[in-house]
């Protein structure tokens, strides 16, 4: 299964030095799934050759316009494109009266269905479910109400051994169950094949954690640990870290922290701050505590392996 993270938009608060605000697509196997949706980003979705149509789920953080301006102008792009399948959208409270309020007096009656999920600050929550992933919210601390989400990849099938195929012939019953990780049994619980014996162990689940507008906070490890990607603004250097606390952000050194506690395997840096000219300061302040750090930018995708 393919999976991996698009950045649309890396900037903090305002548009600058070539950088967008906040929103990510990432996919999972033939799903798509906005993150977070800044002003430009169907315009960055359409630079980048990502589908609109392919998005059924959108993921709002938090009712700063940096994360969730762009989104009516998704909904009236789709409505004019004709959709008519179902948009879920997850978010804070008031973000359904939010687009509420344009749709009725910009008398837009829309041609698809329109369906939004308040999300819970308590703990970590199952939101969505499918063929690939568990999607999940879970509280950050900023100075609005605001989530993160982690994108869990579900059991794959397991890979049969081919030369056992080859020296035994399976029914299509049990390969289908060895394939799901289960012993085949008979009618009389008698174990014929034992999956161990016939498929390889089945592959590590893959995990993408987005960490949106956030203070340093240790409380996100349990939610966040042993991700295989986790995204984790650094709005600030460290130099800065006093403006970073009455702002509720966090600095490179901070976030490279939350991966290290977390055992994340690698770290993608964004919500960059317009002061910074050299995105490289940031990324070496990061690098000095979690080395596996990467800068997020516009337009790359980061494979989640």
């Amino acid at each position: 299964m393919d999976f991996k993270v698009t950045i649309l938009g890396s900037s903090a608060a305002s548009p600058a030095r070539g950088r967008n605000q906040t929103s990510q697509v990432v996919t999972a196997g033939n799903s798509c799934y906005l993150v977070d949706c800044g002003e430009a980003a169907q315009i960055q979705m359409k630079r980048y050759k990502i589908k609109l149509s392919k998005i059924d789920h959108v993921f709002i953080s938090h009712l700063h316009g940096d994360h969730y301006l762009g989104l009516m102008g998704l909904i009236s792009t789709l409505h004019l494109a004709r959709r008519d399948r179902q948009l879920t959208i997850f978010g804070p409270k008031g973000l359904d009266e939010i687009i509420t309020v344009q749709l009725k007096y910009s008398h837009l009656k829309l041609n698809y269905p329109l369906r939004f999920v308040a999300v819970s600050y308590d703990g970590k929550t199952l939101l969505h479910e499918d063929k690939y992933v568990k999607v999940y919210s879970f509280p950050l601390k900023h100075r609005i109400p605001c989530t993160g989400y982690s994108f869990e990849e579900k059991e794959r099938p397991r890979n049969l051994i081919k030369s056992k195929l080859q020296e035994t012939k399976l029914p299509i019953e049990a390969i289908r169950a060895l394939r799901n990780g289960q012993d085949y049994w008979d009618d009389q619980m008698k174990v014929w094949y034992r999956v161990n014996d016939y498929a390889y162990p089945p592959a590590p689940l893959r995990k993408y954690a987005f960490c949106s507008d956030t203070l340093f906070d240790e409380d996100l490890v349990p939610y966040i640990s042993e991700s295989t990607l986790l995204y984790h603004e650094a709005t600030f250097m460290h130099i800065d870290q006093r403006r970073a606390v009455e702002t509720c952000h966090s600095t490179a050194v901070e976030a490279a922290t939350i991966a290290k506690l977390s055992g994340a395997k690698q770290l993608l840096l964004g919500h960059y701050s317009s002061r910074y000219a050299d995105l490289n300061l940031l990324l070496e302040e990061a690098k000095a505590v979690f080395y596996p750090s990467l800068l997020s930018e516009e337009g790359n995708s980061y494979w989640i392996e």
